[in-house]
């Protein structure tokens, strides 16, 4: 199911997400709002299915300039390499935090 064909009163991420977003508030999180969030805990913590929600409801353009964004600390080092392949990222985010 694509975005596009979710209603703005049926924008609720699938029962299964709750267990790789535990931190959160899971009936408020909105899947536009949040996405980043979203994003990065289906990576860090899901299995295929969370993958393949994303990637069906995001789109894998989406899902790779989120990627590029971030701080390459924030995506799991055992999940980089993967998610490089199926998302074609070509490069993360090495920059330092600081300059001191």
């Amino acid at each position: 199911m694509s975005k596009k064909t979710l209603s703005k009163k049926n924008r609720s991420l699938p029962a299964f997400f709750a267990n790789v977003l535990w931190s959160y508030d899971f009936v408020k999180i909105d899947p536009e709002k949040h996405k980043k969030t979203i994003i990065l805990n289906a990576i860090n913590y899901g299995d295929l299915k969370h993958w393949r929600w994303i990637a069906n409801y995001y789109g894998k353009e989406i899902i790779k300039e989120i990627l590029e964004k971030v701080s390459a600390t924030e995506i799991k080092p055992r999940t980089r390499r993967l998610v490089s392949i199926i998302f074609s990222v070509k490069h993360f985010n090495y920059a330092p935090r600081s300059t001191h």
